[in-house]
């Protein structure tokens, strides 16, 4: 059993050597005598010793806590992505002897990710979401504080983590085309969000593929609530659209409604399409044809990779994890 007795200066006293021979021993760091460090690694090692979590801090110059910054105006419907962004982060933070701190942001107020950086209570930090004008990470660049975001950035000091949308949301609707539909919408969020262009150039990289293709299509963006999918829905209707696209599942399950609203039958009278597949959706009927992303995985990846740069190991300056695009029955090509 370990010695909770046991601290620093006895060790000293017992191998006849300095507390700063041992903090040196301890945290790898600062000039010290190979054969010394063993002799220190060892006792410590045979005494069960283990430093508590303010002394190794102290000693390694580090505070075990990473920062993770969410969104403070996410919606209900964007909370599933972060649940399991945060499970994936915190799984591998636990297992490396590290807390998670948490601290909300906005497009224009970063108060709470400042204060942790000043009070130093933070080593590292872990972005959920990026901006085209993002502030926090504009913020972390300056501050030279170590972090990693979730998302894709046109700033290549960045580490970046993402999944690979735009090529994902391209495939999605390179089968669209193949089913024959000839007029189709898109609808998306805010345009700020960087996801919301990675997937419109995927969906747009499609029709550039089909040259040949004949047909329109529409697109709406900026689309914050169920007031603006209904009318436009409405709208694509009078059109004759065959086919709605939405960038999130939120927007999908406002399509869904008002097409329900007007008894309009899926997929015989319109077919809907969702760009990212959650839990949201899992219980429509007809199933919705959507792309499959492992969430999890990405906090994972991303805390894997801010604590190899906290180690000062090299690293990818950018990962794009994989998809999985799922055909189901509310497109006739399912």
């Amino acid at each position: 059993m370990e010695d909770k007795n046991l601290t620093i200066g006895d060790i000293a006293e017992e191998l006849g050597v300095s507390k700063t021979t041992i903090s040196r021993a301890i945290s790898g760091k600062g000039r010290i005598g190979e054969k010394t460090r063993k002799r220190v690694l060892t006792y410590i090692e045979e005494h069960h010793y283990s430093p508590n979590i303010i002394a190794r801090g102290l000693a390694q110059n580090k505070t075990f806590n990473l920062g993770v910054v969410l969104p403070g105006d996410y919606n209900v419907a964007e909370l599933p992505f972060f649940q399991k962004c945060m499970l994936g982060i915190t799984r591998v933070a636990s297992a490396r002897g590290y807390d998670v701190l948490l601290s909300m942001v906005t497009a224009q107020k970063t108060t709470q990710l400042k204060r942790a950086v000043k009070n130093r209570k933070i080593d590292g930090v872990i972005l959920t979401r990026t901006l085209v004008d993002d502030k926090a990470m504009k913020y972390l660049l300056q501050n030279d504080v170590p972090f990693v975001a979730i998302g894709s950035a046109d700033d290549e000091r960045v580490v970046q983590i993402d999944n690979d949308h735009r090529n994902a949301c391209r495939e999605l609707t390179e089968k669209l085309l193949e089913g024959g539909i000839r007029k189709l919408a898109l609808i998306g969020s805010d345009e700020n969000h960087i996801v919301t262009e990675n997937r419109l150039q995927g969906f747009e990289d499609a029709f550039v593929k089909k040259n040949g293709w004949k047909g329109s299509r529409q697109t709406f963006l900026n689309v914050k609530d169920d007031a603006e999918v209904q009318k436009i829905v409405e709208k694509l209707l009078a059109d004759g659209t065959e086919c709605i696209v939405s960038m999130d599942d939120f927007l999908c399950g406002c399509v869904l409604n008002a097409l329900q609203m007007r008894q309009i039958a899926v997929p015989e009278q319109m077919q809907v399409v969702s760009f990212y597949d959650s839990t949201l959706l899992a219980n429509r009927t007809p199933s919705v044809t959507s792309i499959r992303f492992d969430v999890e995985e990405l906090g994972k990846k991303a805390c894997e990779t801010l604590l190899a740069m906290l180690e000062g190991e090299k690293v990818e300056p950018r990962t794009l994890l994989g998809y999985e695009v799922r055909m189901r029955s509310s497109t006739k090509r399912a």
